[in-house]
C-alpha cells in the first residue's frame, strides 16, 4: 500500500503535498510537446494526491476508469478523475503561478459520462517540489456560477467563490445532509459510425495541435463519451495500428496497450455441440471483478467453416463458482446499436454466460456486462 505524502504548512488555508521534484520517463508517449507536459503534470498530481485522499478521505478512492485509461483522456485535456463511494471528483492541475481561479475544460462538466461531483483546483510547483490544493468546487456552483469561455472551452471559478479548505469536503460528507452537487446538462445526441470514422481520420493526424478546439463540442464531446473511439484517437496520435485486432492477436501475441487492460492468449479445451471428444482451441482471455468476485471473459472462434463464428463466454473463476441471476452478457455494434440474440440473461445461477456470433472480416463489436465490472471502459474489438 502507498504511503500518503505528509503535508507540510505554508499557510494555514490550504493543503501542501509533497511531490518528486525530477521529470520521471514517461510510461507512455503523447504525441505533442503540450500532451506530454499535461500527462506530466497531472501523473505528478495524482501519485501525491491519491494516497493521501485515500488515508484522509476516503479508502475506497480509485482512479476512474481505470490506470490503463489515463494517457487516452491526458493525450486531449486536463484533468484526473477519482470515483471513491458513490461520488467522482476531477483534479485540475496547473502550473499557473498565480492561484487565482479554477479553470475547467468543458469535457468534464458537459459530457455526461464524464461528469464529476467535485472539482479539485490543483497549483504545482516542480522546482519547489510541492503542489498546493487551493479549492474545490461543486458540478452544482460550476454550471451555475462558472464563467464559460467559448475560446477554450472551459469554465472558470474565482478563487474566492471556492471552498479553500479541502478537508470540509469531509467534514460535509460526515453530516450527511443533502447536498445538490450535480446540475442538470443537456445530453449530447450520439453520433453515427461514419462521423466517428471521419474524426478519426481528421484528428487522429498528430499535426492537428489541439483536437478538442478543432470540431463543434456537440460532435467531440459525443465522440469522446464513446471509449473505444477515444482510445482509438489515442492510438493513432501515437502511430498505433492494428491494436484491437482479435485475429492479430491470436496470431501475433496480444497488443502491448491490449496487455495493459488484462487481455491475454491462451489455450480453451472445447467440446463441440454432439461430439464427446473435446478439441483444444485458442482464444482471448481477460479477468474482470464484479461485487469482490473474479470473473473470466473468454473469446474464441467456434468454427473453421466458411461462416465465421466466434463465441463470448463469461463465467466464474472460482472452482464450481456460478454466474448470478440477473448478470447480463450483452455484445453491441461498434456504435453500440443492438442486434438480434445480442444478449444473454442469468435467470437463476448458471455456469456461464455465452453468445455466440457470425461477424464479416474487420468488423467491430463492443461488450458489456451487468453490473458493470470495476474499471470498465469500452473497449471495440476488432474481428
Amino acid at each position: 500500500m502507498l504511503n500518503p505524502p505528509p503535508p507540510f504548512t505554508i499557510d494555514s488555508q490550504h493543503l501542501y503535498l509533497e511531490i518528486t521534484q525530477s521529470p520521471e520517463e514517461q510510461e507512455q508517449p503523447y504525441s505533442t510537446a503540450g500532451a506530454c507536459q499535461r500527462g506530466w503534470i497531472n501523473q505528478k498530481c495524482l501519485q501525491a494526491f491519491l494516497p493521501w485522499f485515500k488515508e484522509e478521505i476516503a479508502a475506497t478512492a480509485r482512479v476512474y476508469p481505470n490506470s490503463a485509461a489515463l494517457p487516452s483522456f491526458w493525450e486531449v485535456v486536463n484533468g484526473t478523475a477519482i470515483t471513491f463511494d458513490c461520488d467522482r471528483l476531477v483534479l485540475i492541475p496547473t502550473l499557473a503561478i498565480d492561484d487565482d481561479e479554477l479553470r475547467v475544460p468543458q469535457e468534464w462538466v458537459d459530457i455526461p459520462e464524464w461528469v464529476a461531483d467535485y472539482y479539485i483546483a490543483v497549483q504545482l510547483n516542480p522546482d519547489d517540489g510541492w503542489m498546493k490544493i487551493f479549492g474545490y468546487t461543486t458540478h452544482q456552483i460550476l454550471k451555475t456560477k462558472g464563467v464559460y469561455d467559448p475560446g477554450d472551452r472551459t469554465y472558470s471559478l474565482e478563487s474566492e467563490d471556492l471552498i479553500s479548505d479541502i478537508n470540509v469536503l469531509w467534514v460535509t460528507r460526515q453530516l450527511n445532509e443533502p447536498q445538490a452537487l450535480r446540475a442538470e446538462i443537456t445530453s449530447l445526441v450520439p453520433i453515427l459510425k461514419t462521423q466517428a470514422e471521419n474524426l478519426l481520420e481528421r484528428l487522429g493526424n498528430p499535426n492537428v495541435k489541439f483536437p478538442r478546439l478543432a470540431v463543434p463540442f456537440s460532435l467531440w464531446g459525443a465522440f469522446l463519451a464513446h471509449s473505444g473511439w477515444r482510445k482509438k484517437l489515442y492510438e493513432l496520435r501515437q502511430g498505433l495500428l492494428m491494436q484491437w485486432s482479435i485475429p492479430q492477436w491470436l496470431q501475433t501475441g496480444v497488443a502491448n496497450l491490449a496487455q495493459q487492460w488484462g487481455w491475454e492468449k491462451r489455450e480453451f479445451v472445447v467440446v463441440p455441440a454432439g461430439m464427446r471428444s473435446a478439441a483444444p482451441v485458442m482464444g482471448l482471455s481477460r479477468q474482470i471483478i464484479i461485487a469482490e468476485h473474479t470473473y473470466e471473459l473468454r473469446i474464441f472462434p467456434k468454427s473453421a467453416s466458411e461462416d465465421y463464428v466466434w463465441r463470448f463466454e463469461l463465467r466464474s473463476t472460482t472452482p464450481g463458482g456460478q454466474i448470478p441471476a440477473g448478470f447480463k452478457l450483452r455484445l453491441l455494434t461498434e456504435d453500440l446499436q443492438t442486434f438480434e440474440n445480442n444478449e444473454d440473461t442469468a435467470t437463476t445461477f448458471v455456469d456461464m454466460l455465452y453468445l455466440e456470433v457470425i461477424l464479416e472480416l474487420g468488423e467491430g463489436l463492443v461488450w458489456e456486462i451487468e453490473p458493470a465490472p470495476e474499471d470498465y471502459d469500452r473497449e471495440i474489438l476488432r474481428f
